[in-house]
This record gives structure tokens, C-alpha cells and sequence, in this order.
């Protein structure tokens, strides 16, 4: 996704991390470079919204029970895939 506008950090790769974020994983400068990718793209605040809401209700359905270490393994790996294509997708594309 890009909303056609010039940013310092890219609407796909702040997507990628959009879930990191929300679990308060990246680090301080990841963090502003999220936050201020969001508060200057409409679209990918929007997006970000979404994601939010669907992590939410998410968490309040599986609040009692944790994700077995494989599975979490294997969504994390698979996590780790997508993040690979798409920074890949993003090297190729035009300037």
C-alpha cells in the first residue's frame, strides 16, 4: 500500500511493523518512526485503525488462553516471510 506521497519512512514498510507496534515491541526510534508516519498519512492511520480495533477484539475473545509456542513460531515465521517479499516488492519498484 502507499498513499502516492513521500515519506521518510514508507507506508508499506510502517504497515509491516503496524503489529509490532501495537504490541509495544519495537524500539523508541521505532516507535517515532511509526507514529510519525501515521500522523502525517490519512491512509495508513486509517489502516493502523483498523488493525488496532481487530487486535482488541482479538485479545478480548483469547484473553484466557496463550497461543502454543508452535503456532506462535509459525505466525511469527510467517510474519517474518511476508515483511522479506514486501521489503523486496519495495526495492524493485520505481522511484
Amino acid at each position: 500500500m502507499s498513499c502516492g506521497d513521500h515519506h521518510e519512512t514508507s507506508c508499506s514498510e510502517v504497515l509491516a511493523r503496524v503489529y509490532t507496534y501495537l504490541d509495544g515491541e519495537l524500539d523508541e526510534g521505532g516507535c517515532g518512526e511509526v507514529r510519525e508516519h501515521l500522523d502525517e498519512c490519512g491512509p495508513c492511520l486509517r489502516e493502523f485503525g483498523l488493525e488496532e480495533a481487530v487486535k482488541r477484539l482479538v485479545k478480548k475473545g483469547c484473553e484466557c488462553e496463550a497461543a502454543p509456542d508452535d503456532l506462535r513460531a509459525k505466525v511469527l515465521g510467517r510474519i517474518e516471510q511476508i515483511c522479506v517479499e514486501l521489503k523486496q516488492t519495495d526495492g524493485s519498484a520505481p522511484a
